[in-house]
């Protein structure tokens, strides 16, 4: 049978563990901090993938691969970049193993020492832009507009799958631009594709605004993000776009000629979202059977069980079975017919529930008879009898209502625990209770780090499309003119 799932009001985390495991998803590997994403997990982050390279490539995007391994003096090269990554950073420091010459134990090779030690990528600002270094010469090289699929690591000490792992995949887009203005509309444009995607494919509402100084990406002159609210009150950072400026072709002396012959420094952008996408899905959407997964980004839309006794019943059954997935795939659904011998029908039903699976038909020789078939919506648990003529209609109907239905779902949920509070003893107490909180701040780091210290939430992003509203700062008492969204963060 299906794995237990821990209720979420019993034991959140253990919750999300017991999803991650049971439905396949993923598990701990023998390397400290990192994952193994397992075949039901990947297919998830390649529909992702599939989905959002189209998403790129729509936009002018193309993709291109840089080295796993960045020289250490790339990284002194800029001097905000480096504070901001070099507690994470992994190195090597050697090239070569040998045998022990006192067991037969492997031992580093100490005459094979790095003439520069190598640090292994937690993003790739620096060996990208030494690269373009060489790309743009002049203005006819601009706009350079490229992404890479890569693996990054960031050596985080405490470690939860998918959400934050010492290596995990990702894309990050990396863009130059001849003018500043430029860079602003592709840093604006693609936070607004990463909302697209979430709100579109994954069913998930989101807040978009920019980061505070003290929240920025390091090395950026501003940071956009989108911001999703998950089950337990918690916000989730979904996905960045940076505005570089001119500071990594400042330091890598990226420069172009002009249309006047004029020698200018480049302006820059970078962008990216990673597997915790996987994890924002889970929490957005499950429940206590297990995996909830919106129909678009799903690794097979509809399982088809058969019910049987004799091998008579299933071969009529397969036909039939195999018909319907045949129309059904011809309209672009996907579709798996499970008609194993080696699991029960009452296991089956209880594992594809447990991996979320949107649709399940059940098929059986009375079914056959009366050329009807049983539609299960995992949303909802609704279980309704059609017509098997017009079922393929109807699948396609139900798919698309159960996209809309979770993004609805979704989004009360997030209104629901939307807060804005004008004290401070409120805004600590819906602090702890939890969701978005929207808050006036008086616009200090200062004031930022006390609040933080004290109740341990963040300013997730001041909202793009939040209103002028003067009011005064709930911790300093001093002038606001807008809110901000507070909450605590994963």
């Amino acid at each position: 049978m299906a794995k237990k799932i821990t209720p979420r009001n019993q034991d959140y985390s253990q919750w999300y563990n017991d999803i991650v495991q049971g439905a396949d998803l993923a598990e701990s590997s023998g390397v400290r901090g990192c994952m193994v994403i397992k075949p039901y997990g990947y297919a998830i982050w390649e529909k992702m993938q599939s989905e959002l390279d189209k998403m790129f490539k729509q936009t002018g995007h193309v993709n291109a691969y840089f080295p796993l391994f960045i020289p250490k003096s790339y990284f002194s090269k800029e001097a905000a970049h480096v504070d901001g990554f070099a507690k994470e950073c992994a190195v090597i420091t050697h090239y070569r193993l040998k045998n022990s010459e006192k067991d037969n134990s492997i031992v580093v090779d100490e005459t094979a020492k790095l003439e520069e030690e190598l640090i292994v990528r937690p993003t790739s600002e620096t060996i990208i832009w030494d690269t373009y270094r060489k790309w743009i010469q002049s203005y006819r090289d601009l706009p350079l507009l490229i992404n890479q699929w890569a693996n990054v690591v960031r050596w985080e000490m405490r470690t939860r799958l998918f959400l934050r792992t010492a290596e995990f995949l990702w894309q990050e887009g990396h863009t130059a631009h001849a003018t500043k203005s430029e860079a602003v509309e592709e840093t604006e444009k693609m936070i607004k594709v990463y909302s697209k995607f979430a709100q579109d494919f994954m069913a998930m509402p989101v807040v978009m605004g920019i980061k505070t100084v003290s929240e920025r990406f390091a090395g950026a002159d501003q940071t956009y993000t989108i911001e999703a609210l998950m089950q337990d009150g918690k916000s989730l950072q979904a996905g960045t776009s940076h505005f570089l400026a001119q500071n990594f072709a400042k330091a890598f002396d990226v420069k172009f000629t002009t249309k006047e012959g004029k020698q200018e420094y480049v302006w820059s952008t970078s962008w990216g979202v990673s597997t915790r996408l996987i994890g924002a899905l889970i929490m957005t959407h499950s429940d206590d059977r297990g995996l909830v997964l919106p129909p678009n980004l799903a690794p097979f839309q509809v399982v088809i069980v058969p019910i049987y006794k004799t091998d008579e019943e299933l071969n009529k059954i397969n036909k039939v079975a195999n018909d319907v997935k045949l129309r059904l795939e011809k309209i672009g659904i996907s579709v798996k017919y499970d008609n194993r011998d080696t699991h029960k029908p009452g296991w089956k039903f209880a594992e594809y529930e447990l991996k979320g699976v949107p649709i399940r038909l059940v098929l059986g020789s009375r079914d056959i008879e009366n050329s009807s078939i049983e539609l299960a919506r995992r949303d909802n648990l609704e279980k309704i009898t059609y017509n098997i003529s017009n079922i393929d209609n109807k699948v396609n109907e139900i798919l698309e209502d159960i996209q809309k239905n979770l993004f609805n779902k979704a989004l009360k949920f997030r209104e629901k625990n939307t807060f804005h509070v004008d004290t401070k003893e409120d805004f600590i107490d819906q602090i702890e209770k939890g969701g978005f909180v929207y808050a006036h701040w008086d616009g200090t780091s200062e004031t930022e780090n006390l609040i933080k210290q004290k109740t341990k939430a963040t300013i997730r992003c001041i909202p793009l499309d939040s209103a002028n509203e003067q009011g005064y700062c709930l911790f300093s008492g001093k002038k606001s003119d807008r809110r901000v969204v507070f909450a605590k963060a994963y």
